[in-house]
Protein backbone atom coordinates (compact mmCIF):
# COMPACT_ATOMS: atom_id res chain seq x y z
CA UNK A 1 0.00 0.00 0.00
CA UNK A 2 1.39 3.28 -0.80
CA UNK A 3 2.18 5.92 2.01
CA UNK A 4 0.70 9.00 1.75
CA UNK A 5 1.93 12.19 3.14
CA UNK A 6 -0.61 15.40 2.65
CA UNK A 7 0.69 18.91 2.40
CA UNK A 8 -1.63 21.62 3.10
CA UNK A 9 -0.48 24.76 1.57
CA UNK A 10 -1.52 27.56 4.27
CA UNK A 11 0.55 30.23 3.69
CA UNK A 12 -1.58 33.31 1.85
CA UNK A 13 -2.57 36.51 3.54
CA UNK A 14 -6.28 36.26 2.17
CA UNK A 15 -6.17 40.13 1.05
CA UNK A 16 -9.93 40.29 0.15
CA UNK A 17 -11.14 39.21 3.30
CA UNK A 18 -10.90 42.55 4.69
CA UNK A 19 -10.07 40.23 8.46
CA UNK A 20 -6.88 40.63 11.13
CA UNK A 21 -7.79 36.89 11.06
CA UNK A 22 -5.36 35.09 8.49
CA UNK A 23 -7.57 33.63 5.81
CA UNK A 24 -7.58 29.84 6.46
CA UNK A 25 -8.49 29.96 10.01
CA UNK A 26 -11.98 31.64 9.00
CA UNK A 27 -14.72 29.21 10.13
CA UNK A 28 -16.89 27.27 8.15
CA UNK A 29 -19.87 25.18 9.89
CA UNK A 30 -18.39 26.51 13.11
CA UNK A 31 -14.41 25.26 12.12
CA UNK A 32 -11.46 26.42 10.80
CA UNK A 33 -11.11 26.19 7.17
CA UNK A 34 -7.73 24.99 7.75
CA UNK A 35 -9.40 22.15 10.15
CA UNK A 36 -11.63 20.82 7.73
CA UNK A 37 -8.73 20.43 5.08
CA UNK A 38 -6.49 18.34 7.93
CA UNK A 39 -9.44 16.04 8.02
CA UNK A 40 -8.32 14.68 4.91
CA UNK A 41 -5.17 12.95 6.61
CA UNK A 42 -7.34 11.08 8.79
CA UNK A 43 -9.35 9.97 6.12
CA UNK A 44 -6.50 9.02 4.17
CA UNK A 45 -4.87 7.82 6.43
CA UNK A 46 -1.92 9.64 5.64
CA UNK A 47 1.55 9.28 7.57
CA UNK A 48 2.49 12.51 7.63
CA UNK A 49 0.56 16.08 7.89
CA UNK A 50 2.82 18.81 6.40
CA UNK A 51 1.25 22.55 7.21
CA UNK A 52 3.02 25.61 5.42
CA UNK A 53 2.13 28.64 6.91
CA UNK A 54 3.33 32.09 5.96
CA UNK A 55 0.88 35.24 7.16
CA UNK A 56 -0.24 34.57 10.66
CA UNK A 57 2.15 31.93 11.19
CA UNK A 58 2.19 31.82 14.76
CA UNK A 59 -1.80 32.50 14.82
CA UNK A 60 -1.92 29.78 12.54
CA UNK A 61 -0.07 27.09 14.41
CA UNK A 62 -0.94 27.54 17.49
CA UNK A 63 -4.54 27.26 16.63
CA UNK A 64 -4.23 24.36 14.39
CA UNK A 65 -1.79 22.30 16.77
CA UNK A 66 -4.10 20.51 18.30
CA UNK A 67 -5.91 19.64 15.83
CA UNK A 68 -6.92 16.03 14.46
CA UNK A 69 -4.87 14.55 11.79
CA UNK A 70 -6.03 10.83 12.46
CA UNK A 71 -2.20 8.88 13.45
CA UNK A 72 -0.71 11.55 10.99
CA UNK A 73 2.49 13.67 12.29
CA UNK A 74 1.72 17.19 12.23
CA UNK A 75 4.46 19.16 11.06
CA UNK A 76 4.52 22.79 10.53
CA UNK A 77 6.74 24.48 8.07
CA UNK A 78 6.62 28.42 7.26
CA UNK A 79 6.98 30.00 3.99
CA UNK A 80 9.00 33.60 4.79
CA UNK A 81 8.75 35.63 2.39
CA UNK A 82 5.54 34.07 0.28
CA UNK A 83 7.42 33.36 -3.37
CA UNK A 84 4.73 31.06 -5.00
CA UNK A 85 3.37 27.61 -4.62
CA UNK A 86 6.50 26.16 -5.86
CA UNK A 87 8.40 28.53 -3.67
CA UNK A 88 6.01 26.93 -0.46
CA UNK A 89 6.77 23.48 -1.28
CA UNK A 90 10.16 23.64 -1.73
CA UNK A 91 10.26 24.99 2.51
CA UNK A 92 8.33 21.33 3.19
CA UNK A 93 11.24 18.97 1.14
CA UNK A 94 13.42 17.93 4.26
CA UNK A 95 10.25 17.01 5.59
CA UNK A 96 8.98 14.46 3.15
CA UNK A 97 10.26 11.00 2.51
CA UNK A 98 10.95 9.73 -1.11
CA UNK A 99 8.96 6.33 -0.72
CA UNK A 100 5.08 7.36 -1.05
CA UNK A 101 3.28 10.31 -2.90
CA UNK A 102 2.56 13.48 -1.82
CA UNK A 103 -0.90 14.98 -2.16
CA UNK A 104 -0.79 18.51 -2.03
CA UNK A 105 -4.29 20.16 -0.76
CA UNK A 106 -4.75 23.93 -0.27
CA UNK A 107 -6.15 25.01 3.16
CA UNK A 108 -8.84 27.74 1.84
CA UNK A 109 -10.11 24.38 -0.19
CA UNK A 110 -12.74 22.53 2.63
CA UNK A 111 -15.07 20.49 1.10
CA UNK A 112 -13.17 17.91 -0.59
CA UNK A 113 -14.43 14.36 0.03
CA UNK A 114 -12.34 11.47 0.99
CA UNK A 115 -13.30 9.39 -1.79
CA UNK A 116 -12.34 11.72 -4.07
CA UNK A 117 -9.24 12.10 -3.11
CA UNK A 118 -8.64 8.48 -2.85
CA UNK A 119 -9.34 8.55 -6.59
CA UNK A 120 -7.01 10.48 -7.44
CA UNK A 121 -4.09 8.97 -5.43
CA UNK A 122 -5.76 5.64 -7.28
CA UNK A 123 -5.03 7.08 -10.35
CA UNK A 124 -1.61 8.27 -9.95
CA UNK A 125 -0.64 4.62 -8.41
CA UNK A 126 2.14 6.04 -7.13
CA UNK A 127 4.09 6.54 -10.13
CA UNK A 128 2.48 8.99 -12.43
CA UNK A 129 1.59 12.76 -11.94
CA UNK A 130 -2.11 13.23 -10.93
CA UNK A 131 -3.99 16.24 -11.13
CA UNK A 132 -7.74 17.08 -9.90
CA UNK A 133 -10.07 19.09 -12.34
CA UNK A 134 -13.01 20.21 -12.95
CA UNK A 135 -14.50 22.15 -15.82
CA UNK A 136 -16.26 25.53 -14.69
CA UNK A 137 -18.58 27.48 -16.87
CA UNK A 138 -16.42 30.71 -15.81
CA UNK A 139 -12.96 29.41 -15.27
CA UNK A 140 -11.28 33.21 -14.98
CA UNK A 141 -8.95 33.36 -12.33
CA UNK A 142 -7.62 29.30 -12.75
CA UNK A 143 -4.79 27.98 -14.18
CA UNK A 144 -6.09 25.78 -17.15
CA UNK A 145 -5.09 22.30 -18.22
CA UNK A 146 -3.55 22.23 -21.71
CA UNK A 147 -4.08 19.07 -23.52
CA UNK A 148 -2.08 17.24 -26.26
CA UNK A 149 -4.00 18.42 -29.19
CA UNK A 150 -2.69 15.19 -31.64
CA UNK A 151 -5.95 13.26 -30.21
CA UNK A 152 -4.70 11.53 -27.53
CA UNK A 153 -6.03 14.05 -24.87
CA UNK A 154 -2.46 13.66 -22.20
CA UNK A 155 -2.26 16.42 -19.87
CA UNK A 156 1.25 19.05 -21.48
CA UNK A 157 0.81 21.49 -18.64
CA UNK A 158 -0.81 23.98 -16.70
CA UNK A 159 -0.82 27.93 -17.82
CA UNK A 160 -1.85 30.33 -15.11
CA UNK A 161 -4.44 32.69 -15.93
CA UNK A 162 -1.88 35.55 -15.90
CA UNK A 163 0.07 33.88 -18.56
CA UNK A 164 -2.83 32.04 -20.88
CA UNK A 165 -3.08 33.33 -24.30
CA UNK A 166 -6.38 33.76 -25.28
CA UNK A 167 -7.03 30.45 -27.35
CA UNK A 168 -5.64 29.12 -24.14
CA UNK A 169 -8.20 31.29 -22.03
CA UNK A 170 -10.99 30.01 -23.94
CA UNK A 171 -10.03 26.50 -21.86
CA UNK A 172 -12.96 25.42 -19.62
CA UNK A 173 -10.69 22.49 -17.79
CA UNK A 174 -8.75 24.05 -14.88
CA UNK A 175 -6.47 22.92 -12.43
CA UNK A 176 -7.94 22.53 -8.84
CA UNK A 177 -4.62 23.76 -6.61
CA UNK A 178 -5.06 18.99 -5.69
CA UNK A 179 -2.32 17.03 -6.82
CA UNK A 180 -1.07 13.39 -5.96
CA UNK A 181 2.95 13.63 -6.74
CA UNK A 182 5.35 10.79 -6.36
CA UNK A 183 7.87 11.73 -4.15
CA UNK A 184 10.91 10.68 -4.95
CA UNK A 185 10.07 13.24 -8.64
CA UNK A 186 9.29 15.81 -6.49
CA UNK A 187 12.43 17.23 -4.76
CA UNK A 188 14.42 17.25 -8.75
CA UNK A 189 11.29 18.88 -9.84
CA UNK A 190 11.09 21.76 -7.61
CA UNK A 191 14.61 22.63 -7.59
CA UNK A 192 14.44 23.75 -11.59
CA UNK A 193 11.69 25.85 -11.40
CA UNK A 194 12.07 29.60 -11.94
CA UNK A 195 10.00 32.45 -11.74
CA UNK A 196 9.87 33.48 -14.86
CA UNK A 197 6.08 34.63 -15.03
CA UNK A 198 3.71 37.35 -15.30
CA UNK A 199 3.94 37.47 -11.42
CA UNK A 200 7.55 36.46 -10.89
CA UNK A 201 6.65 33.32 -8.63
CA UNK A 202 7.99 29.91 -8.25
CA UNK A 203 4.58 28.06 -9.31
CA UNK A 204 4.51 24.55 -8.66
CA UNK A 205 2.01 23.82 -11.11
CA UNK A 206 5.52 24.11 -13.73
CA UNK A 207 6.53 20.56 -12.66
CA UNK A 208 3.38 19.19 -15.31
CA UNK A 209 5.21 20.25 -17.92
CA UNK A 210 8.72 19.08 -15.96
CA UNK A 211 6.77 15.40 -15.86
CA UNK A 212 6.09 15.52 -19.21
CA UNK A 213 9.64 16.23 -20.75
CA UNK A 214 11.11 14.02 -18.34
CA UNK A 215 8.41 11.22 -19.59
CA UNK A 216 6.04 10.91 -16.77
CA UNK A 217 2.69 10.34 -17.28
CA UNK A 218 0.45 13.15 -16.17
CA UNK A 219 -3.19 12.35 -15.75
CA UNK A 220 -5.96 14.28 -14.53
CA UNK A 221 -9.02 12.99 -12.64
CA UNK A 222 -11.78 15.03 -13.40
CA UNK A 223 -14.63 15.51 -11.32
CA UNK A 224 -17.93 17.18 -12.10
CA UNK A 225 -19.07 18.78 -8.54
CA UNK A 226 -17.08 22.13 -8.35
CA UNK A 227 -18.04 22.60 -5.07
CA UNK A 228 -15.37 20.17 -3.77
CA UNK A 229 -12.45 22.46 -5.03
CA UNK A 230 -14.47 25.80 -4.38
CA UNK A 231 -11.54 27.94 -2.28
CA UNK A 232 -12.53 31.19 0.01
CA UNK A 233 -11.08 35.01 -0.94
CA UNK A 234 -14.29 36.69 0.10
CA UNK A 235 -16.54 37.39 2.52
CA UNK A 236 -19.13 36.34 0.11
CA UNK A 237 -17.30 33.39 -1.02
CA UNK A 238 -17.34 32.40 2.72
CA UNK A 239 -20.97 32.71 2.88
CA UNK A 240 -21.87 31.04 0.04
CA UNK A 241 -19.67 27.39 0.92
CA UNK A 242 -21.50 27.89 4.11
CA UNK A 243 -25.00 27.81 2.66
CA UNK A 244 -23.75 24.86 0.08
CA UNK A 245 -21.99 23.27 2.82
CA UNK A 246 -25.22 23.03 5.06
CA UNK A 247 -27.44 22.39 2.12
CA UNK A 248 -25.03 19.24 1.77
CA UNK A 249 -25.70 17.94 5.42
CA UNK A 250 -29.52 18.86 5.58
CA UNK A 251 -29.46 16.48 2.07
CA UNK A 252 -28.08 13.97 4.23
CA UNK A 253 -30.31 14.28 7.09
CA UNK A 254 -33.37 14.41 4.66
CA UNK A 255 -32.29 10.94 2.61
CA UNK A 256 -32.05 9.56 6.49
CA UNK A 257 -35.73 10.44 6.96
CA UNK A 258 -35.18 13.33 9.00
CA UNK A 259 -38.14 15.84 8.13
CA UNK A 260 -36.80 19.62 7.66
CA UNK A 261 -39.77 22.00 6.89
CA UNK A 262 -37.24 23.95 4.83
CA UNK A 263 -33.61 22.52 4.37
CA UNK A 264 -32.36 25.93 3.40
CA UNK A 265 -32.60 27.41 6.66
CA UNK A 266 -31.25 24.47 8.75
CA UNK A 267 -27.21 25.00 10.31
CA UNK A 268 -25.09 22.08 12.08
CA UNK A 269 -21.79 23.41 13.36
CA UNK A 270 -18.82 22.57 15.40
CA UNK A 271 -18.38 24.14 18.99
CA UNK A 272 -15.43 25.95 18.84
CA UNK A 273 -15.54 25.95 22.79
CA UNK A 274 -15.21 22.36 23.83
CA UNK A 275 -13.91 21.65 20.42
CA UNK A 276 -16.92 19.06 19.91
CA UNK A 277 -17.49 17.89 16.34
CA UNK A 278 -21.31 18.73 14.82
CA UNK A 279 -23.09 15.54 14.66
CA UNK A 280 -26.71 15.63 14.58
CA UNK A 281 -28.08 12.17 15.07
CA UNK A 282 -32.27 11.85 14.71
CA UNK A 283 -34.35 8.80 15.55
CA UNK A 284 -37.09 8.38 13.52
CA UNK A 285 -40.04 10.86 12.40
CA UNK A 286 -38.00 13.75 13.87
CA UNK A 287 -39.76 16.87 12.85
CA UNK A 288 -37.31 20.20 13.00
CA UNK A 289 -39.00 23.56 11.59
CA UNK A 290 -37.30 26.45 10.14
CA UNK A 291 -33.86 28.46 11.01
CA UNK A 292 -32.48 26.45 13.89
CA UNK A 293 -29.08 25.64 14.71
CA UNK A 294 -27.52 22.69 16.18
CA UNK A 295 -23.83 22.99 17.52
CA UNK A 296 -21.81 20.18 18.56
CA UNK A 297 -23.26 16.73 19.28
CA UNK A 298 -27.09 16.43 19.33
CA UNK A 299 -29.27 14.01 20.19
CA UNK A 300 -33.28 13.27 19.07
CA UNK A 301 -35.24 10.99 19.53
CA UNK A 302 -38.04 9.49 18.15
CA UNK A 303 -40.67 11.69 17.12
CA UNK A 304 -38.71 14.55 19.06
CA UNK A 305 -39.99 17.64 17.26
CA UNK A 306 -37.84 20.99 17.40
CA UNK A 307 -39.75 24.36 16.46
CA UNK A 308 -38.92 27.34 14.72
CA UNK A 309 -35.47 29.63 15.46
CA UNK A 310 -34.45 27.01 17.99
CA UNK A 311 -30.32 26.83 18.91
CA UNK A 312 -29.68 23.45 20.45
CA UNK A 313 -25.56 22.82 21.45
CA UNK A 314 -24.26 19.39 23.03
CA UNK A 315 -28.16 17.85 24.38
CA UNK A 316 -29.55 14.80 24.50
CA UNK A 317 -33.78 14.94 23.86
CA UNK A 318 -35.38 11.89 24.37
CA UNK A 319 -38.38 10.36 22.53
CA UNK A 320 -41.22 12.16 22.32
CA UNK A 321 -39.89 15.33 23.70
CA UNK A 322 -41.47 18.76 22.10
CA UNK A 323 -39.01 21.70 21.91
CA UNK A 324 -40.99 24.53 20.80
CA UNK A 325 -39.76 27.52 18.72
CA UNK A 326 -37.20 30.13 20.60
CA UNK A 327 -35.78 27.72 22.87
CA UNK A 328 -32.07 27.96 23.45
CA UNK A 329 -30.76 24.91 25.24
CA UNK A 330 -26.69 24.81 25.72
CA UNK A 331 -25.28 21.78 27.01
CA UNK A 332 -21.36 23.17 26.98
CA UNK A 333 -19.36 20.44 28.68
CA UNK A 334 -21.73 19.49 31.10
CA UNK A 335 -24.70 18.48 28.49
CA UNK A 336 -27.69 18.78 28.93
CA UNK A 337 -30.67 16.04 28.71
CA UNK A 338 -34.87 16.30 28.25
CA UNK A 339 -36.69 13.55 29.63
CA UNK A 340 -39.14 11.77 27.35
CA UNK A 341 -42.59 13.09 26.87
CA UNK A 342 -41.08 16.92 28.38
CA UNK A 343 -42.73 20.15 26.73
CA UNK A 344 -40.01 22.76 26.45
CA UNK A 345 -40.42 26.78 25.67
CA UNK A 346 -41.19 28.76 23.68
CA UNK A 347 -38.66 30.93 24.77
CA UNK A 348 -36.96 28.69 27.53
CA UNK A 349 -33.41 28.22 28.13
CA UNK A 350 -31.48 25.63 29.28
CA UNK A 351 -27.86 25.80 30.24
CA UNK A 352 -25.26 23.39 31.33
CA UNK A 353 -26.05 20.95 33.35
CA UNK A 354 -29.68 21.00 33.16
CA UNK A 355 -31.06 17.07 33.37
CA UNK A 356 -34.75 16.97 32.91
CA UNK A 357 -37.04 13.93 33.77
CA UNK A 358 -39.57 12.75 31.70
CA UNK A 359 -43.13 14.71 31.37
CA UNK A 360 -41.02 17.79 32.78
CA UNK A 361 -42.46 21.18 31.95
CA UNK A 362 -40.74 24.26 31.25
CA UNK A 363 -42.47 27.12 29.53
CA UNK A 364 -41.92 30.61 28.45
CA UNK A 365 -38.81 32.50 29.85
CA UNK A 366 -37.84 29.70 32.64
CA UNK A 367 -34.26 29.28 32.66
CA UNK A 368 -32.71 26.30 34.53
CA UNK A 369 -28.97 25.95 35.17
CA UNK A 370 -26.76 22.26 36.49
CA UNK A 371 -30.12 21.28 38.39
CA UNK A 372 -31.70 17.98 37.83
CA UNK A 373 -35.93 18.37 37.24
CA UNK A 374 -37.47 14.58 38.29
CA UNK A 375 -40.48 13.51 36.83
CA UNK A 376 -43.00 15.35 36.08
CA UNK A 377 -42.19 18.50 37.46
CA UNK A 378 -43.15 21.64 36.58
CA UNK A 379 -41.77 25.25 35.76
CA UNK A 380 -44.17 27.14 33.42
CA UNK A 381 -43.48 31.12 33.41
CA UNK A 382 -40.86 33.13 34.69
CA UNK A 383 -38.81 31.59 36.46
CA UNK A 384 -35.09 30.61 37.33
CA UNK A 385 -33.47 27.51 38.86
CA UNK A 386 -30.12 27.40 39.03
CA UNK A 387 -27.94 24.68 41.71
CA UNK A 388 -31.09 22.76 42.40
CA UNK A 389 -32.58 19.63 42.92
CA UNK A 390 -36.18 18.81 41.89
CA UNK A 391 -38.06 16.01 42.45
CA UNK A 392 -40.82 14.58 41.16
CA UNK A 393 -44.54 16.49 40.54
CA UNK A 394 -43.62 19.50 41.95
CA UNK A 395 -44.73 22.91 40.79
CA UNK A 396 -42.85 25.67 40.80
CA UNK A 397 -44.77 29.37 40.45
CA UNK A 398 -44.02 31.82 38.03
CA UNK A 399 -41.49 34.56 39.20
CA UNK A 400 -40.06 32.08 41.70
CA UNK A 401 -35.64 31.89 41.68
CA UNK A 402 -33.30 30.06 43.54
CA UNK A 403 -31.12 32.67 45.00
CA UNK A 404 -27.94 30.05 44.48
CA UNK A 405 -24.97 32.50 44.92
CA UNK A 406 -23.42 34.29 47.57
CA UNK A 407 -21.21 36.06 45.91
CA UNK A 408 -18.38 34.33 45.95
CA UNK A 409 -19.69 30.03 46.10
CA UNK A 410 -22.66 28.86 44.23
CA UNK A 411 -25.21 26.56 46.83
CA UNK A 412 -27.80 23.69 46.24
CA UNK A 413 -31.55 24.11 46.74
CA UNK A 414 -33.41 20.86 47.09
CA UNK A 415 -36.75 20.43 46.69
CA UNK A 416 -38.06 17.37 47.48
CA UNK A 417 -41.25 15.57 45.71
CA UNK A 418 -44.44 17.23 45.64
CA UNK A 419 -43.68 20.31 46.98
CA UNK A 420 -45.65 23.06 45.95
CA UNK A 421 -43.60 26.38 45.19
CA UNK A 422 -46.16 29.80 45.06
CA UNK A 423 -45.50 32.90 42.65
CA UNK A 424 -42.98 35.45 43.02
CA UNK A 425 -40.41 33.35 45.88
CA UNK A 426 -37.35 33.54 46.64
CA UNK A 427 -35.31 30.34 47.92
CA UNK A 428 -32.13 31.57 49.52
CA UNK A 429 -29.92 28.32 48.83
CA UNK A 430 -28.67 26.20 50.83
CA UNK A 431 -32.49 25.57 51.59
CA UNK A 432 -34.51 22.05 51.56
CA UNK A 433 -37.99 22.16 51.19
CA UNK A 434 -39.52 18.40 52.52
CA UNK A 435 -41.51 16.49 50.28
CA UNK A 436 -45.51 17.83 50.28
CA UNK A 437 -44.89 20.80 51.56
CA UNK A 438 -45.87 24.54 50.23
CA UNK A 439 -44.43 27.89 50.04
CA UNK A 440 -46.55 31.09 50.30
CA UNK A 441 -46.60 33.45 47.18
CA UNK A 442 -44.24 35.94 47.35
CA UNK A 443 -42.15 34.55 50.22
CA UNK A 444 -38.00 34.89 50.88
CA UNK A 445 -37.50 31.09 52.04
CA UNK A 446 -33.86 31.22 54.75
CA UNK A 447 -34.38 28.11 56.22
CA UNK A 448 -35.29 24.49 55.60
CA UNK A 449 -39.31 24.04 54.83
CA UNK A 450 -40.18 21.00 56.79
CA UNK A 451 -42.50 18.22 54.88
CA UNK A 452 -46.16 18.42 54.61
CA UNK A 453 -46.04 22.07 56.45
CA UNK A 454 -46.78 25.79 54.65
CA UNK A 455 -43.80 28.08 54.58
CA UNK A 456 -44.70 31.96 54.73
CA UNK A 457 -42.25 34.54 54.73
CA UNK A 458 -43.11 37.75 53.97
CA UNK A 459 -44.00 41.32 55.42
CA UNK A 460 -47.83 41.71 57.06
CA UNK A 461 -50.00 43.34 54.39
CA UNK A 462 -51.31 46.91 55.92
CA UNK A 463 -54.36 48.84 54.41
CA UNK A 464 -53.76 52.59 55.52
CA UNK A 465 -57.73 54.17 55.11
CA UNK A 466 -57.80 57.75 53.38
CA UNK A 467 -54.52 58.15 51.92
CA UNK A 468 -53.92 60.07 48.49
CA UNK A 469 -51.01 60.19 46.19
CA UNK A 470 -48.52 62.85 46.25
CA UNK A 471 -49.29 65.47 43.53
CA UNK A 472 -47.29 66.52 41.19
CA UNK A 473 -45.52 69.88 41.90
CA UNK A 474 -46.14 72.80 39.55
CA UNK A 475 -42.76 73.96 37.93
CA UNK A 476 -41.19 76.90 39.03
Amino acid sequence: MTQLDILIMAAGKGTRMKSRLPKVLQRLGGRPLLHHVLDQAAHLQARSATVITGHGAAEVEAATHQAAAGGAKLVFVRQEPQLGTGHAVQQAVPHLRDDGTVVVLSGDVPLTEADTLRALVAAGGGEKLALLTVTLPDPTGYGRIVRNGSGSGAVQGIVEHKDASEAQRAIAEVYSGIMAVPARRLAPWLARLTNDNAQGEYYLTDIVAMAVADGVPVVAHSITDALQVAGVNSPLQLAELERAHQQRQARALLEQGVRLADPARFDLRDDVRTGVRGELVCGQDVEIDANCLFTGRVELGEGVQIGANCCIANARIAAGAVIHPYTHIDGEKLGASVGEGALIGPFARLRPGAQLGREVHIGNFVEVKNSTLADGAKANHLAYLGDATVGERVNYGAGAITANYDGSNKHRTVIEADVHIGSNCVLVAPVTIGAGATVGGGSTITKDVPPGSLGVARGKQVAIANWHRPTKQPKT
